[in-house]
């Protein structure tokens, strides 16, 4: 296997919080330390109107290097009102944002009522479907009932990728069963929750495979040196995919070209900037 510091990368990060507060003092320097790690595009995701608009602004303000969603994650779902969709609608159609979410169901935290979550989940759906858009989706401990609306739906939504999937074989079959991609985070390098991943990612075939950090969350367990802070970076992703290309034996430059081409096909990215660029 290519020694990670001596691996030539273009890697696309599909999900990075980088509006997340815990960004605010050293943004430029994460996105520049992403960018010397081979991270070379990276998606912000949008769990709120206020935050898919913050994603926005930054993804334009970096063009070609950063790219945004816009969405209300169902922790957020019980906010969801009558100028939610026209707000995600005006965001979404500036030429950054590049999916609608991250959205879904989140029976596990419960932060909104089961009614709101489905409420706003079948709008954005909606709103995705409307505007040909991919969707970047969540679910936990909601398996059953997220996969029952995604069927109401699938057949005019666009594309869709489940973000972070750290279930079950049964879940990635239903997911893979609805034409969906799967995004594959550093949950996959935890020994304790994640090790069930390093087979099912076998599973995934190549062209549905995607790679990301959901920094600031999910800092790879197995890191060495340990960083001081429990704080993810998209530069961690080079070490994400280097885990992934081990489980599937495979060599991780081709991981990384095969993932990004797919990525990149599925949101509609450019080509990168120089990565000397700004």
């Amino acid at each position: 296997m290519i020694p990670e510091a001596r691996m030539t990368l273009d890697l696309v990060d599909i999900g990075a919080n980088l509006t997340h507060d815990s960004f605010r003092d050293d943004r430029a320097e994460v996105i520049a330390r992403a960018r010397a790690a081979g991270v070379t595009q990276m998606v912000v995701t949008g769990s709120t109107v206020a935050e898919s608009r913050a994603a926005a602004d930054l993804a334009a303000a970096h063009p070609r290097l950063l790219y945004a969603t816009a969405g209300v994650h169902p922790h957020h779902a019980r906010e969801v009102d009558a100028g939610t969709v026209p707000a995600l609608r005006e965001i979404a159609r500036e030429t950054a944002v590049v999916a609608i979410g991250e959205c879904g169901l989140d029976y596990f935290r419960n932060f909104s009522p089961h009614e709101d979550q489905e409420r706003a989940f079948h709008a954005q759906l909606a709103l995705a479907i409307e505007l040909a858009a991919p969707v970047f989706l969540h679910q936990r401990d909601a398996h059953a009932r997220f996969v029952a609306i995604l069927r109401e739906h699938r057949a005019r939504i666009r594309s869709g990728v489940a973000h972070c999937f750290t279930g079950t074989a049964a879940e990635l079959d239903d997911y893979l069963a609805l034409d969906l991609h799967i995004g594959i985070t550093g949950w996959i390098c935890d020994e304790r929750r994640g090790a069930h991943l390093r087979e099912l990612v076998r599973r995934i075939p190549i062209t549905r495979l995607m790679l990301e950090t959901d920094a600031p969350y999910l800092l790879p367990r197995d890191l060495e040196p340990r960083p001081k802070t429990r704080r993810n970076e998209p530069m961690h992703l080079a070490h994400v995919l280097r885990v992934v290309a081990e489980c599937r034996a495979e060599d991780p430059q081709a991981v990384a070209a095969a993932t990004s081409a797919t990525a990149r096909a599925f949101f509609g990215l450019d080509a990168p900037s120089d990565r000397d660029g700004a």
